[in-house]
């Protein structure tokens, strides 16, 4: 096997850095975060209509570039580096390989090349702080997260011919801005409880403290949307209060009225067929975030490496100290081990993206990633002496970008729980149930 990037996969890298350098220095960065949106609408309009990022990884039947998780890797990896505000998460990462794998072939040709043009954006929008789950990252996704037939969580219910939407879901990643709503509610009752993936169309522009999405095609009436303070600023997130909103249920119909006889192996297998494709993305997600995480860490320890060669005491720079040297090498073990992992992950994702049963080591590597991430930044912020730890320099953002995306996806130890009970490290024996390491 040859584990080398090929040419196209290196000057997808090398053009993503170079327009970032142009165009998302810390400064730009800070101005985008404040804006409605929450990022700059003209850096997204070039990574889209320069570079195709929001495409990457989609087929080109459908206006994409037909690429793979790996060159998104490779892409999220420089966006990363600049922290760059962008909706190429929410609509590229989590949004449009869940319309590729459920949605029908109308709603593929009608929405996959609006989102791979960056046109349209998207979010995936679950209840409450659920997303890791969901996502099966942090545990199995077959749980009751959508509101499992009690009070709470998003409820569908079937009015007529379509189908109608009522609940909340906070921490919505780009919820306040997205184009499109991809909503997980929960349908069928207590008797028949499943999750239910649902297509809401938004009205854009009406962002900010309590604005709401008016009416639209497919029901944007009862939809509010509220941004939120959010650790990370980079990443913008909202709160959706859907009252009675109509939506459009991804994929083929299935009838879940309680009441009606259906076959209940179709009905079984609808269900898992969308818990199956949450954690397939899920999977991909994590190497991506892994990746994008790595980039952000190498940068911050490029940072920390150069200001420690220029700050002096007692006549000397302090990066010619010893205790120095062996921090800074601990964090560039670290960065070297998680960007392995990442890319291991991301080649694995991208190698069979579908198999039943197949490897994941999506989340290992994002719990490798984020914790490196997070000592990079922490390491950082102390080796800057008090400029490190004032609001103006940008090692903080490089610190809560690590604190922000352990608190959606995470945390680290959650995720590695996850991987050592997928991979049998953990056997359950006894009456108690106790936990006993196998061998």
């Amino acid at each position: 096997m040859d584990a080398r990037f090929t040419a196209e996969q290196e000057e997808i890298r090398r053009t993503v850095r170079e327009l970032l350098l142009k165009r998302c220095g810390p400064e730009e960065v800070r101005a985008a975060v404040r804006t409605g949106e929450g990022h700059d609408g003209g850096l997204w309009a070039a990574l889209s209509e320069q570079l195709g990022l929001p495409g990457l990884a989609l087929p080109e039947a459908y206006g994409g570039v037909g690429c793979s998780a790996t060159e998104l890797a490779l892409a999220s990896e420089e966006l990363g580096r600049a922290l760059a505000p962008s909706p190429l998460l929410s609509t590229s990462v989590l949004v449009a390989p869940l319309i590729l794998a459920l949605g029908t072939e109308r709603q593929r040709a009608e929405l996959l090349p609006r989102l791979a043009s960056g046109g349209l954006t998207a979010a995936l929008a679950v209840p409450g702080a659920a997303l890791a789950t969901a996502l099966a990252l942090t545990g199995d996704n077959g749980s009751a997260w959508a509101g499992g037939g009690r009070a709470g969580g998003v409820q569908a219910r079937r009015v007529g011919d379509g189908w109608r939407l009522y609940g909340e879901a906070g921490q919505v990643l780009d919820g306040h801005s997205a184009g499109l709503l991809l909503v997980a509610a929960h349908a069928g009752g207590y008797a028949r409880s499943r999750t239910l993936l649902f297509l809401v169309r938004a009205v854009t522009g009406e962002t900010g403290a309590g604005a709401g999405a008016g009416a639209g095609a497919g029901g944007g009436a009862g939809l509010v949307r509220v941004r939120q303070t959010s650790i990370d600023e980079t990443r913008p997130v909202a709160r959706l209060e859907l009252r009675d909103v109509e939506g459009e249920l991804l994929g083929d119909e299935v009838d879940v009225d309680v009441d009606v006889d259906v076959d209940v192996s179709a009905d079984a297998g609808a269900r898992a067929g969308v818990l199956s494709a949450l954690a397939q993305v899920g999977d991909a997600a994590a190497a991506v975030l892994a990746a994008e995480a790595v980039g952000a860490a190498d940068r911050a320890l490029e940072r920390t490496v150069a200001y420690v060669r220029q700050r002096e005491q007692f006549g000397r720079p302090i990066g010619s100290f010893q205790a120095v040297k062996h921090r800074l090498a601990d964090v560039y073990v670290r960065v070297r081990a998680a960007r392995s992992a990442a890319y291991y992950a991301a080649w694995a994702a991208a190698a069979e993206p579908c198999a039943e049963g197949g490897e994941r080591v999506g989340g290992l590597a994002l719990a490798q990633a984020l914790e490196a991430l997070r000592v990079a930044a922490g390491e950082g912020i102390q080796l800057h002496g008090g400029i490190g730890f004032t609001w103006e320099h940008e090692a903080q953002l490089y610190f809560k970008r690590a604190a922000g995306d352990e608190s959606l996806f995470g945390p680290v130890h959650r995720l590695r729980g996850r991987a050592a009970d997928e991979a049998g490290v953990f056997t359950v024996d006894g009456p108690g149930g106790q936990r006993e390491v196998r061998g």
